[in-house]
């Protein structure tokens, strides 16, 4: 059965109010994020494409509701999957995307020296630990939401 089939093993406000502490701190590390200086569209594609890589729909969802808030291209939501060869990022969009993957993808393989360079090249070192710090946490809440099927949102597409 594959995880679209599945009923949500527990929702949303079951998990909060189970672990009050865990998602406390999980929000406050989003909030870290949010007051760094990050453009917010940016974080919100990385958020994207982890959700994405993570397979999670709630997370997926949840983000493109918010970067279609932020007014990001519609062209860019779309070839989110394919944003290599899609020629519509930044330079400093595409260095995040290939540094969140690299992050999100490192068990087994680590994080590629290339990845680091091109990174570091766009993003100064603050922004590059909070950017990293926006990594770490969307790939926590997809394994929350992920693995307890949280039921995606409504989306908000017009």
């Amino acid at each position: 059965m594959q995880a679209a089939e599945h009923a949500p093993r527990m929702d949303g406000p079951e998990h909060y109010k189970l672990a009050p502490a865990a998602n406390a701190a999980l929000i406050a590390l989003g909030k870290a994020v949010d007051d760094s200086g990050l453009e917010k569209t940016l974080t919100e594609l990385v958020k994207l494409r982890v959700s994405q890589i993570n397979g999670c729909a709630y997370c997926v969802q949840l983000h493109l509701n918010v970067a279609r808030k932020l007014a990001v291209p519609a062209a860019k939501l779309d070839l989110m999957a394919a944003w290599q060869e899609a020629g519509v990022f930044t330079p400093r969009e595409k260095a995040a995307l290939r540094w969140a993957e690299a992050l999100t993808l490192m068990a087994g393989r680590g994080v590629p020296d290339a990845a680091y360079e091109e990174v570091s090249s766009k993003f100064n070192r603050s922004e590059l630990a909070f950017l990293t710090a926006a990594v770490a946490n969307i790939n926590a809440w997809n394994r929350i939401a992920g693995a307890l099927y949280y039921t995606p949102p409504e989306s908000n597409a017009s």
